[in-house]
């Protein structure tokens, strides 16, 4: 696979990633707010942040094969 192509599947993959984990803290946020038990609101916010910070790396590998796309692809002078 080559480095545009994981480029191209990272960065998307990432930002929705990002996007999901961040509706997820809201909505663990909102458990904490409808008082349901202390155990469930923090799983929940616990899961919340594992896909919001796999989101990210998902988005920084993407910039990572971004910049060696454009490193390898570069013209030789």
């Amino acid at each position: 696979m080559t480095h545009k192509a994981k480029w191209l599947l990272f960065s998307p993959l990432g930002l929705a990633t990002i996007g999901a984990g961040a509706s997820m803290v809201h909505w663990a946020g909102s458990l904490k707010d409808q008082q349901v038990p202390t155990r469930e609101w923090v799983a929940a916010g616990t899961v919340a942040l594992v896909v919001l910070n796999a989101g990210v790396s998902l988005f920084g590998r993407g910039v990572i094969e971004k910049v060696l796309h454009e490193v390898r692809e570069r013209p030789q002078r």
